[in-house]
């Protein structure tokens, strides 16, 4: 498998009725699954962070021996408040407080339960979570009690388990109240570390920005994640996202998925290989047209990084009043002058980029209009920044990339930032699927969408990337990539743009956490993935 599924929070309650029905996991069963691997993954995670005492938060360690003689354990020396709502969600918050509690982590009498409502006989999987925790004498408190108390002025650990997947609007009467108190605890000294399980309260599918919702400081993403988590609007409330496995059986959420996460390990996969043996044009000839007065630097940039991604050769062609800017600081590219006269010649690209810098003038529209038939004819075509408002009216043959960022996007699509940020994914679909072309939407979470349907998501959340430039260089790696898939030509199977983009998009990000959180020049995010991308090593199946 090269990707993890994303699922929306609707197919994720079909996914629980035939968990049950097929496969014989309750809700019961599913809640104690769930509970108990969040317990894992926070021990895992916050044990570390506590150690490191990172943050202004109340994180505390202390060490002991709860359970066997001469074997010293870490434990939290935290005040533990459960936020709990009215569904499974805060079942599997209880579950979790309860594994943490009998493995000698957290101390009953440090912890509080604060509830929506308390369950009175019924025969939920939350009722028999909380009867556990009440049997090993943690308090549980009503909301209505709750917020006459200063019951969060020790908390070190806030544990959001008011709502999940089954909210199908916003948070209203108790649960809002509580996510109001929350946020409010946020930005004073030492506040307490806010963790969500499987979803900040108040996001899910039709969430828009203003609606109320937890901000996280993490959250534990019970798999197959929710592809909510990732809308850039929302992105920012889930805080850092950790990925919860083993509850499912995998056929399940392949069965089920919307949308495919991609990480580099799992995109290296997707760039074919270059043989050991291999001279410049079996890694593809990449051919360039970007830059103007001005704009040197991004047609720079983008050559950059087509040398990076693995390009054999990269023609850049530029204006003539450009080439003695541009030649002199371009070492291994070849740097063409020509503009609008430049003449056919012996090269023939593997792949084309268009746009970087380029400007709109009329010249422009006619060289695009040239590339166009190649497009038709198989020739991976790669259009960014002014290239794209130009193509705004083509109908493509499924061999282009295009890739705006937001405002390059709502220009193309006639539609506001806003609701491109809020609700990228069905904007998307519909118009690969109109253009017939592959859209890679750039912002803090990158989405890749195909003509076919599939969505691909590569979370960034890097500022380091908020540059100039940054965008350059990226189109430069889709177009090396591309240019190698074409003259690999992958098990004989046709141009695959969402599969280039795919891996283009995941090289980017982690090439960028190379710079450990520095604000860095993009020359040296591509610098950064010449070594990552000369590693990668795919596995037969290239497409998932």
């Amino acid at each position: 498998m090269n990707s993890f599924a994303l699922i929306s929070s609707a197919g994720a309650r079909v996914l629980d009725e035939e968990a049950s029905a097929q496969w014989g996991l309750d809700p019961f069963a599913l809640v104690e699954a769930a509970g108990r691997t969040c317990a894992d993954a926070f021990l895992r995670f916050f044990l570390a962070k506590a150690r490191r005492r990172e943050g202004r938060h109340r994180i505390k360690l202390r060490v002991s021996a709860p359970r066997t003689e001469g074997t010293m354990r870490e434990v939290f020396g935290n005040s533990f408040v459960v936020l709990a709502g009215s569904g499974n969600n805060a079942a599997d918050a209880l579950v979790m407080l309860r594994a943490l509690i009998l493995r000698g982590y957290v101390q009953r009498t440090s912890c509080t339960v604060i509830a929506a409502r308390i369950p009175n006989g019924e025969k939920t999987p939350l009722s028999k979570a909380m009867l556990s925790v009440q049997k090993l004498g943690v308090v549980v408190l009503p909301w209505e009690k709750a917020k006459t108390v200063s019951v969060f002025d020790d908390a070190g650990i806030i544990i959001d388990g008011i709502a999940g997947t089954g909210l199908d609007g916003p948070l209203r009467g108790a649960a809002l109240e509580m996510a109001e108190a929350v946020n409010a605890l946020q930005g004073k000294k030492d506040t307490p570390y806010i963790i969500a399980i499987d979803l900040p309260s108040g996001n899910f599918d039709g969430w828009q920005p203003g609606m109320p919702v937890i901000n996280a400081h993490a959250t534990l993403a019970i798999e197959p994640q929710k592809l909510c988590l990732y809308t850039p609007s929302a992105r920012i409330h889930a805080g850092e996202i950790l990925g919860v496995g083993g509850i499912f059986p995998p056929e399940l959420p392949e069965k089920h998925r919307d949308a495919e996460l991609f990480r580099w390990e799992s995109a290296a996969a997707l760039i074919p290989q270059v043989p050991k043996t291999a001279y410049k044009y079996e890694r593809g000839l990449v051919e360039i047209r970007a830059g103007s007065p001005g704009a040197a630097g991004a047609a720079r940039l983008a050559a950059t990084g087509a040398q990076a991604a693995g390009a054999g050769l990269v023609r850049l062609i530029v204006d003539s009043s450009l080439y003695p800017i541009i030649a002199p600081a371009s070492s291994g590219i070849m740097v063409v002058p020509g503009g609008e006269a430049a003449e056919e010649d012996r090269f023939s690209p593997a792949a084309a980029l268009l746009g970087p810098g380029w400007g709109k003038g009329e010249d422009r529209v006619r060289l695009l209009e040239t590339y166009l038939p190649l497009e038709e004819r198989g020739l991976p075509l790669i259009l960014d920044a002014d290239a794209i408002s130009m193509a705004k009216n083509t109908i493509f043959h499924g061999n282009a990339i295009l890739t705006p960022h937001p405002g390059e996007f709502a220009s193309y699509t006639g539609l506001p930032k806003e609701i491109l940020t809020a609700d990228p994914v069905s904007v998307l679909r519909r118009f690969a699927a109109e253009k017939n072309v592959v859209i890679l939407f750039k912002s803090h979470v990158l989405y890749i969408a195909a003509p076919d349907g599939r969505i691909g998501v590569i979370d960034g959340m890097n500022p380091s990337l908020a540059a100039g430039g940054s965008g350059d260089v990226l189109a430069g790696f889709c177009a090396a990539i591309a240019a190698r898939w074409r003259v690999t030509r992958q098990e004989g199977g046709p141009f695959d743009g969402y599969a280039c983009a795919c891996a283009a998009a995941s090289l980017l990000i982690r090439a960028a956490e190379s710079t450990a959180g520095r604000f860095a020049d993009p020359a040296e995010v591509a610098d950064a993935a010449a070594s990552i991308a000369g590693l990668a090593r795919p596995v037969k199946k290239l497409v998932p």
